[in-house]
């Protein structure tokens, strides 16, 4: 693997003594920065302190950027104490809608995909730019219903948004693969129509195959929830391989893993395949390029 390149996963309480234990394997890890809005100065002194320890980065939840409606400027001004607390090298945010109009859905949503919302989109994350001073990487999310009323197809909408403001891309491999099995796409052509030469970021993690029927209509369907709390499927190491290739940017891949915590040594053996996986793109991409080299002498 690229000595740019690295491989950690999410920082979770339960977790933290392991990680502690096993620094020695693990580049980097991820703060949830919204767990900490309301976190004493000790808390926060005492992230910062573990980036000392190990390289940090942040991850925000719930700021539901991607929405006409504008974002709460109070609760973007909590996450910059955050930030600036604890200053992570990147931080990140999702593309998702959450609320509006005082009403709080209680999830990340996928807004309708069209033109309305790449504006509302970059129009929220330039209050984001002006509160905070630095823009996030943005991620695609999961979701079991294709939005209404979306003109633009998901690659092109979230890196539309990207694009136009400027920020870098959290790609979400599991989210990506999900959204492609579940709505009929193959899911490496899926992937070969985002913006990778924007991805910052890298999240891996794993989901389940759930029912969705409606007797009363006569519909049996199944989708693949994003729930991170299984393992990383092998498709998904596979599309990290191809990222390994396609991306000649160093990257940065995250281990999500929120319950039905295994033993801390499959969590390692997971990072450890992702660094492989990585490697293994690499390598067919070195490769490629001596192959096209030799054949212009």
């Amino acid at each position: 693997m690229s000595i740019q390149d690295r491989v950690g996963l999410g920082w979770r309480d339960v977790l933290a003594a392991s990680i502690y234990t096993h620094l020695d394997s693990i580049d980097v890890v991820e703060v949830i920065l919204d767990d900490y809005f309301n976190a004493s100065s000790r808390q926060l002194r005492s992230l910062r302190s573990l980036g000392k320890e190990v390289p940090v980065i942040g991850h925000g939840v719930a700021l539901g950027l991607a929405s006409v409606s504008r974002v709460a400027t109070s609760r973007v001004e909590r996450l910059a104490k955050v930030i600036h607390a604890i200053e992570p090298q990147v931080w990140s945010e999702h593309l998702a809608f959450v609320r509006s109009g005082g009403y709080e859905i209680g999830h990340l949503a996928a807004p309708p995909r069209n033109s309305n919302t790449v504006e509302g989109a970059v129009a929220n994350l330039e209050i984001v730019r002006g509160i905070v001073g630095t823009l996030p990487a943005l991620e695609n999310i999961a979701t079991l219903i294709d939005p209404p009323d979306s003109a633009l197809p998901e690659p092109a909408w979230v890196s539309g948004i990207v694009a136009t403001a400027g920020a870098g891309l959290l790609l979400d491999l599991h989210n990506l693969y999900a959204n492609a099995v579940n709505f009929g796409h193959d899911p490496f052509e899926y992937l070969h129509a985002f913006a990778l030469h924007r991805v910052q970021v890298v999240h891996i993690s794993g989901g389940e195959w759930i029912r969705l029927d409606s007797p009363e209509h006569g519909v049996c369907s199944r989708r693949l929830l994003d729930d991170h709390v299984h393992d990383v499927p092998d498709i998904v190491f596979a599309m990290l391989a191809v990222l390994g290739e396609r991306c000649p940017q160093p990257l940065t891949v995250i281990l999500e893993r929120d319950g039905r915590y295994p033993e801390f040594k499959v969590l390692l053996q997971q990072l450890q395949r992702a660094r492989e996986a990585l490697e293994s793109g690499r390598l067919r991409a070195q490769r490629s390029q001596e192959a096209h080299e030799l054949a212009a002498v």
